[in-house]
């Protein structure tokens, strides 16, 4: 019997709870079918560790993004506060954020982590 992927951090290392609930080793996670129907029909965007990010959210830049038409990178440790999701996001830029300083910006989930 293929046990079924986390629907919340997509590991493969999951163990049997019951004949209807099964656990996640990586992040301890309790789930059902039912759960991993749900998750598949949900756009979700993972960030650079694997974290679920939501509407709302405070991230922080992992790495010197260089930004074309601007004279200096935004550094890594930058912090952009109350992201939206955005389904349609262009090139994989599926955050909407605003950076003091910077202004709004289209991110990709792998160069901020949640913070």
């Amino acid at each position: 019997m293929t046990l079924p992927k986390c629907p919340h951090c997509g590991s493969e290392f999951t163990y049997e709870l019951s004949d209807t609930t099964f656990g996640c080793s990586e992040c301890g996670n309790d789930f059902t079918q039912a759960d991993i129907d749900n998750a598949s029909d949900k756009f979700v965007v993972l960030d650079s560790v694997g974290t679920e990010l939501a509407d709302g959210d405070d991230v922080i830049i992992v790495q010197d993004l260089p930004v074309k038409g601007m004279p200096k990178p935004i550094k890594k440790g930058t912090k952009a506060k109350n992201i939206r999701i955005n389904e349609n996001g262009k090139n994989g830029h599926f955050i909407d954020a605003k950076i003091d300083g910077f202004g709004a910006i289209g991110l990709k989930g792998s160069v901020v982590k949640k913070g």
